[in-house]
């Protein structure tokens, strides 16, 4: 067997370790175009990311890298989104993406502003994120410069186009399950539905 080091590439993927707090998903296939996202909560991802970016030719690339399917499997824990980047050297490198998780008291005004419109339990079951409920008081979307990346790269830049390549596919995962933002600020989908539940009750 080759050693670790020598094998290619590398890759982040590892379903059978997945938990309520660890998801993993698959390499995103390309796509043309420079929209990475479609959902509003999505947009609001990119949008953090682009605003607190301190040079537009590095994001300009990241995108080039994402849209072209240079960014692996990516998992995703509280506070963490981590993932192998392609960039231009044999090896991948390691790109990880730090969020701000939330504490008991954010919890508890989500969860109350949740349980108090029927529509926003059944929105989040539809894969939906209703905008009256992001603005509930808790800093649930990321505002620019509350995205913290870093890579293995030599490239010193905020973010550097790995890093930005995997905030774009990042979006994307926002975009088809808003659960992947909830569990980014701290707690899985199985145990806010039971929350949820209790309170209803």
């Amino acid at each position: 067997l080759a050693p670790r080091s020598a094998r290619s590439p590398r890759s982040m993927a590892a379903p059978s370790r997945d938990n309520e707090l660890r998801r993993t998903f698959p390499p995103l296939p390309p796509r043309d175009g420079d929209r990475f996202a479609e959902s509003w909560w999505g947009n609001a991802w990119v949008g953090a990311l682009e605003q607190g970016a301190l040079d537009v030719k590095r994001l300009e690339r990241g995108r080039g890298y994402a849209g072209q399917g240079h960014v692996d499997a990516i998992t995703v824990t509280p506070g963490l989104v981590l993932a192998y980047v392609q960039g231009s050297r044999p090896r991948p490198y390691r790109v990880q993406v730090r969020l701000r998780t939330l504490d008991d008291t954010d919890w508890d005004r989500f969860l109350d502003a949740a349980a108090d419109r029927p529509g926003h339990i059944a929105a989040l079951l539809d894969k939906e994120m209703p905008q009256s409920l992001a603005e509930c008081g808790v800093p649930l979307l990321p505002g620019p410069g509350d995205l913290e990346p870093r890579c293995s790269c030599p490239d010193r830049g905020h973010p550097c186009k790995h890093a930005a390549a995997l905030c774009y596919q990042t979006a994307r995962l926002l975009d088809a399950d808003p659960f992947v933002l909830l569990l980014l600020r701290g707690r899985g989908e199985r145990d806010l539905l039971d929350a949820l539940s209790r309170l209803n009750a």
